[in-house]
């Protein structure tokens, strides 16, 4: 019996015979200048029933797209996109492109990739009730996966530019796949996902203007991970909560800077945290962590101070978005605190942002994306429906 491709190498061989031939079954579209296949371009498509797909959805479907990636080359990434059920509205479906927390760097962590009891399933089934509720309500819902999750190369977390084209590109590639899907749409995420949709809040507009980027959300993201050198450094209290985001960071920014070597800037003892990263997800990576001495975790002569300088290359403070954002946080939010997300939002306020930010008192991390529902669900209505917000910024 013939053996059949896997996931990932099937999408580089589709990939590699679009770039290397231009043709396949369903031709991608070349830029004017390059003769590159231009960026949210769809490359496979097919449909999926597992634990990934929104039960409300007349129909998901798991696709690869092309992207611009870190270092600014076209990169395949994968997907799904999720349509309502009934006859499109006048203008298609408007469309939620939802950007995921962080789930790991392996490629069993992308959010397509999921499955009932799989590496990351307790956080994505979570996203996935609370995005069915969007589906039902006749939005189109796309999900990226990001670069380097799910599809070749290593996932460069936290770089902003990448997780933002990779936001925007599916979005065009949903609009390829079926032309029922509008060009209204809402750049949406959590944690590292609202990370990448300030960012995509700042270039969305830009980046694609044959869509209609009416705003965006930010549930408590992510932010100064350049302070993880010092952080680490210091030797504080909170250092043993804070091991299992190292390896991701440090595989992350070597992804995106091949310099910055993650093997190096670890000891021998705890170089296990870059296997578990690697080859899990998170719940992995916290149980490796939970077996190393946290005086032996960085290398004595570990380059954290390049890491602190890419890091700050990625910081969203320094946004200017260009659409009405609402920022959510919850106040007993251990992993993202209030007080920083107070701090990144006073800044894009100081940068002229149309924003409003909103605390929900009691809620940690997760919990803020069920108690934000109703109001990020009025804000989405109103932005929609090109009625300005009122803004929180004094």
């Amino acid at each position: 019996m013939k053996t059949l491709p896997s996931r990932r190498a099937a999408a580089a061989l589709a990939f590699a015979s679009v770039l290397g031939a231009g043709a396949c079954s369903n031709p991608a579209p070349e830029s004017a200048d390059s003769g590159a296949i231009a960026p949210g371009s769809l490359i496979t498509d097919r449909p999926i029933t597992t634990a990934a797909a929104l039960p409300s959805a007349q129909r998901t479907e798991l696709i690869t797209y092309v992207s611009e990636g870190a270092d600014g080359r076209p990169t395949l990434v994968s997907g799904t996109v999720a349509i309502p059920k009934g006859e499109a509205p006048e203008g298609g479906w408007p469309v939620i492109s939802w950007a995921h927390g962080t789930t790991g760097v392996g490629d069993a962590c992308a959010p397509s990739a999921d499955t009932v009891g799989g590496p990351a399933h307790s956080y994505v089934a979570r996203t996935t009730d609370m995005l069915d509720r969007w589906v039902a309500d006749g939005y189109a819902v796309v999900q990226t996966d990001y670069e380097g999750l799910g599809t070749p190369g290593e996932h460069p977390y936290m770089n902003g530019d990448s997780a933002a084209n990779a936001v925007v590109d599916i979005v065009r590639a949903a609009r390829e796949l079926d032309p029922a899907v509008g060009t209204n749409w809402i750049a949406m995420g959590h944690s590292q996902g609202g990370h990448a949709a300030l960012y995509a809040a700042e270039v969305g507009a830009d980046r694609a203007p044959e869509l209609d980027l009416a705003g965006a959300v930010s549930m408590a993201p992510g932010n100064r991970t350049s302070d993880t050198a010092a952080y680490f450094a210091s030797g504080g209290p909170g250092i043993a909560a804070a091991v299992p985001f190292l390896p991701v960071l440090l595989i992350g920014a070597e992804a995106a800077q091949p310099e910055l070597s993650a093997d190096a800037m670890l000891t021998d003892a705890s170089r296990v945290l870059l296997t578990a990263a690697r080859t899990g997800c998170m719940d992995d990576v916290r149980a490796a962590a939970a077996t190393i001495p946290l005086e032996q975790v960085l290398a004595p002569d570990a380059d954290m101070e390049g890491l602190a300088a890419y890091y700050r290359t990625q910081e969203p403070a320094a946004l200017e978005p260009t659409v009405p954002t609402f920022v959510v946080q919850g106040s007993d939010d251990v992993l993202v605190s209030r007080p920083l997300t107070d701090q990144l939002t006073e800044a894009l306020c100081n940068n002229g942002a149309d924003l409003t930010y909103q605390v929900y008192e009691g809620a940690d991390h997760r919990a803020v994306l069920e108690e934000s529902f109703d109001d990020v669900k009025a804000f989405t209505e109103d932005v929609l429906a090109g009625q300005a917000p009122e803004s929180t910024c004094s």
